[in-house]
């Protein structure tokens, strides 16, 4: 062979192995970052290929499929009662994709999960057609009906907890939509009701979940973290008797300030004890705590709660916040629930689920297990510890002042005749200079003899009541009884 033919037949060589080379790179390098590619047209036809599986509570499923002819999608999502459950089940659109329960498990519900790779062999065998699993989960019918016919046409969000074991009971929010509405791909129809969806266009923003996803300043609610913040570091706050004067000045004079932190209202405050001031919601009290105590104690009891960190139910939610970096006047106003402190209406049901628990707060989660189409199961959920904000002494006197709040205090619109309930109240500033409706706020817990199975938060963004009368106890207290009784079957 002469020179210039086999300089000719290395570099054409050279190609081919080059052109091998990038072949397998793309197989077995970046093979499955292709085939899950959103723009790869289809993933997308895969997924919609056949029925997904469906989204359980209380043995009903809350999702279906039906066929869309004409379109190379061959199924779309159908949501039951959609609204009341898009906080839970999100939404499986043939055009903008997953979220939620559907977005988690989306290759289980669509078969696609490796764990369901017998049944999928066993179906191409037999020559069925591919099924996907089912998602069962922890949510209570009748409380989040009851989450979501109480909050009505107001904004707001409920969370529901067994503090028990975590499990979550409901997770409600409003204004909601409806996911079948824009579970196809058509641009007369799902297209539409997708843009009048976003909040460019709808300001009240029905698609976020404000029970996961919203942080507010959650008030009052939060002086129940700053007293067992004071009864765990009892060597700086000297406070161990719920019941002795806590030597809370009134006037009290916040640090380095010339203004005074005020009361709501001519309150017995000064020099209050632990139970009376939660009782009547001494901003005071708790103010001279979070001074006393300093941001770091304070903080660091918040975040034993699970405050400053994503939690994960699978579903994300939003870190809640108490801050790292403020100064001392921050930090008291901060203790009362107000200034940079924020928190998401499931971060405030763990606070009070912890305290109902004895201390303990257990991961919350949504999902009991996954069962394949066989009906075997294939993941199942194990409730296990969070946290130990509190020791289980410091619990029951922190459920000694709660229950004090419902039977006499500013919760009385969440008794349950025959049970005992715990809460607090919580109305918190909204707007500069607290110029726009506040936030109303409740948390609690219902008590029996066999524990307590179920804790709530609620929090009312706006109201048609006037701003007089917007307050925890008038109107997230009610919604929040609602949801206990469900939970008890009361």
């Amino acid at each position: 062979m002469n020179k210039p033919l086999r300089r000719v037949a290395v570099f054409c060589g050279l190609l081919v192995l080059a052109l091998l080379i990038r072949v397998n790179y793309v197989q077995f390098v970046t093979g499955d970052e292709l085939a899950n590619d959103k723009h790869n047209r289809r993933v997308s036809i895969n997924q919609f290929a056949q029925p997904r599986g469906d989204i359980i509570v209380d043995g009903k499923s809350l999702t279906g499929s039906v066929e869309t002819p004409g379109s190379d999608f061959k199924y779309k999502a159908t949501f039951k009662d959609g609204p009341m459950w898009a906080p839970v089940t999100g939404y499986a659109s043939q055009a903008y994709q997953t979220t939620f329960l559907e977005g988690v498990y989306d290759k289980f519900l669509t078969g696609n999960d490796d764990r369901l790779f017998f049944n999928r062999t066993i179906d191409m065998l037999t020559g069925k057609e591919k099924q996907g699993g089912k998602v069962i989960t922890t949510l209570n019918a009748k409380a989040q009906l009851a989450a979501f016919t109480g909050l009505g046409n107001k904004k707001g969000a409920v969370a529901a907890l067994d503090p028990r074991t975590g499990a979550i009971l409901a997770l409600a929010s409003t204004p909601s939509y409806d996911p079948s509405s824009f579970a196809g791909s058509s641009t007369k129809t799902d297209q539409k009701n997708w843009l009048a969806l976003q909040k460019a266009n709808n300001p009240d923003d029905p698609m976020l979940n404000r029970a996961l996803r919203q942080v507010y300043p959650p008030g009052s609610t939060f002086k129940v973290v700053t007293a067992a913040a004071a009864l765990e570091n009892s060597d700086i706050s000297k406070i161990t008797d719920i019941d002795a004067p806590t030597d809370s000045p009134l006037p009290y004079k916040l640090p380095l300030s010339s203004k005074n932190l005020e009361n709501e209202g001519d309150l017995p405050c000064k020099n209050a004890s632990l139970r009376v001031a939660l009782k009547v919601s001494c901003n005071t009290v708790f103010g001279h705590i979070g001074e006393v105590l300093k941001k770091d104690k304070m903080r660091e009891q918040a975040e034993k709660f699970g405050f400053n960190q994503e939690i994960m139910t699978p579903v994300r939610a939003d870190a809640s916040v108490y801050s790292k970096e403020m100064d001392a006047p921050g930090n008291v106003l901060s203790a009362i629930g107000q200034y940079n402190t924020a928190a998401t209406p499931l971060q405030m049901a763990m606070v009070a689920a912890a305290i109902a628990n004895d201390g303990k707060l257990m991961q919350p989660y949504m999902v009991d297990k996954l069962q394949a189409p066989n009906l075997n199961v294939i993941e199942q959920t194990k409730p296990h510890e969070f946290s130990q904000p509190v020791s289980a002494a410091n619990a029951q006197k922190l459920q000694q002042m709660m229950e004090t709040v419902v039977k006499e205090g500013t919760g009385t619109n969440a008794q349950i005749d025959g049970v005992t309930v715990g809460g607090k109240t919580g109305t918190a500033q909204n707007g500069v200079g607290n110029s726009k409706n506040p936030y109303a706020w409740f948390i609690s817990y219902a008590k029996t003899a066999d524990g307590s199975p179920v804790a709530v938060a609620v929090v009312v963004e706006d109201s048609d009541a006037s701003r007089g009368d917007i307050s925890g106890g008038g109107l997230a207290a009610p919604i929040a009884k609602k949801v206990m009784e469900a939970v008890l079957n009361k």
